[in-house]
């Protein structure tokens, strides 16, 4: 067994944990929450390893994010395994550990991700990417799913993923364990918000990425049916779009962050109509914040609202049906406090954060352990 490590009189340290973290988009939030709730088990000595998108080294000029991740990945990997011994690594997402199959094999690993490549190929589209095919895909296939297959057990944010884990890439069933990302259900909470006849209807999107989360659909729906009588307010750092009117674009706000909170807790609805996703966190804090969400049925977003509960699922690329669904609730104020409700109960059962990043760490300790005992 080995050794444990005192860092003062009263704490020890039973795990060092290598956390490789694919440091795009979502993956950034997920990866501040986790943060923020392994603080506070002390049991575990953290080494952080964030995988940029860009960089200035070696691998910047090869193609393919994919394969500069990966790289990048595993030469930090190798640098902190250098430094010091490691009980497990985890890798948020599969991205960061195709080129870290030997060290797999030395070191118990757990890979996490909310979508499988074939997965993402459901979505490839909205986010700019061809569909897989051909001898390199194939080939690329064989690489994930041996990747998938070496880890020691994966954690998935979706049933979605999962099955297509079980299914696609032949991993056993138990091996996966589905764990939703979660947020903090005392920061993120309902608020009582006075609203006297008159009051504008007010709608909050947030979308880093513009384009690909349907603000350009929304600002369509907006303009053609809804300014009459709503507000939106827009969270996005995409520079073309700009306030005017009945429309609010807000940029620079931090994940957590209170101005970021507070336009939840000022929102009547959060519209979401992406194009392609696959368990967006931003959902989870509406929810958790009491608003209904308006979203489209892609990825695994329909495991995150209940259509006709918690709010409604539209068709992707349709300013019709955003127009009709909005008036639709904003018409029926009962509706829409109930839909609120339902929708905090379910953050509390499926998306507590507490909860959820205490869960992913008990399956990096479990690796651990396992290995020990052997």
């Amino acid at each position: 067994m080995q050794d444990k490590v005192w860092l003062n009189d009263s704490t020890l340290v039973n795990y060092r944990i290598g956390f490789v973290i694919d440091w795009t988009l979502g993956h950034v939030t997920h990866a501040q929450n986790l943060a923020g709730w392994l603080r506070d088990d002390l049991s575990v000595q953290p080494t952080w390893m964030q995988v940029p998108s860009h960089a200035d080294d070696i691998w910047q000029k090869l193609p393919g994010y994919t394969m500069r991740a990966s790289l990048r990945a595993r030469d930090q990997v190798r640098a902190a395994l250098g430094k010091d011994a490691l009980d497990c690594l985890f890798y948020h997402t599969q991205v960061t550990a195709l080129f870290s199959l030997g060290i797999m094999q030395r070191v118990p690993t757990v890979i996490s991700l909310d979508a499988t490549p074939i997965n993402f190929q459901t979505i490839a589209a909205a986010y700019g990417s061809k569909a897989a095919s051909g001898v390199i895909d194939r080939f690329k296939f064989e690489w994930s799913r041996r990747t998938f297959q070496s880890a020691a057990a994966l954690v998935t944010w979706s049933n979605w993923a999962k099955e297509s884990l079980v299914r696609d890439y032949g991993v056993a069933s138990d091996k996966v364990t589905v764990i939703f990302p979660g947020v903090d259900l005392c920061q993120w909470c309902p608020s009582v918000r006075e609203v006297r006849k008159g009051d504008p209807f007010r709608l909050l999107f947030v979308g880093g990425d513009f384009e690909r989360k349907g603000g350009h659909i929304l600002l369509e729906a907006f303009r053609s049916g809804l300014a009459d009588r709503c507000t939106l307010d827009i969270v996005t750092k995409e520079e073309t779009v700009h306030s005017g009117g009945s429309v609010r674009v807000h940029r620079g706000l931090t994940p957590n962050s209170p101005l970021l909170r507070q336009l939840f807790a000022d929102a009547d609805l959060f519209v979401f109509p992406t194009l392609g996703d696959c368990t967006p966190i931003a959902i989870m804090e509406a929810m958790a914040s009491g608003l209904p969400v308006l979203a489209t049925n892609v990825g695994a977003l329909a495991e995150e609202v209940e259509d006709g509960v918690t709010g409604l699922l539209v068709p992707t690329n349709d300013p019709g049906a955003i127009v009709e669904a909005v008036r639709s609730l904003a018409n029926n104020p009962e509706r829409l406090a109930a839909m609120g409700v339902a929708g905090r109960v379910q953050a509390e059962r499926l998306f507590n954060g507490e909860h959820n990043y205490k869960a992913v760490i008990d399956v990096l300790k479990q690796c651990v352990d396992e290995r020990r005992t052997r």
